[in-house]
């Protein structure tokens, strides 16, 4: 069985740690100065650092430009963050 992200472009482009350029982008779904939360065509993808801010966004092309200081970028399943905030979710209107 072939996996389904076979087919699916993302890029990411990262200099020096203050800017970064990232295709195959889906969606925002959340950002601050500290945390960037987008969903790309390859999984969640979780940018960390310090002063970030969203210099261009293109949803139409699949784009995000990315300034700030850049921690870390952590990938996780689409399927994985959809439980964690459902469990996140259910714990707190329990």
């Amino acid at each position: 069985m072939e996996e389904k992200t076979a087919n699916k472009t993302h890029k990411v482009l990262l200099n020096n740690r203050k800017n970064g350029s990232f295709s195959g982008v889906v969606d925002v779904l959340s950002f601050d100065v500290a945390e960037i939360l987008l969903e790309t065509e390859q999984g969640m993808l979780l940018i960390k650092g310090n002063n970030l801010h969203v210099n261009r966004l293109s949803l139409e092309k699949g784009e995000v430009d990315v300034e700030g200081r850049i921690d870390s970028l952590a990938y996780s399943e689409v399927k994985d963050y959809g439980k964690q905030a459902e469990s996140f979710f259910g714990r707190l209107f329990k």
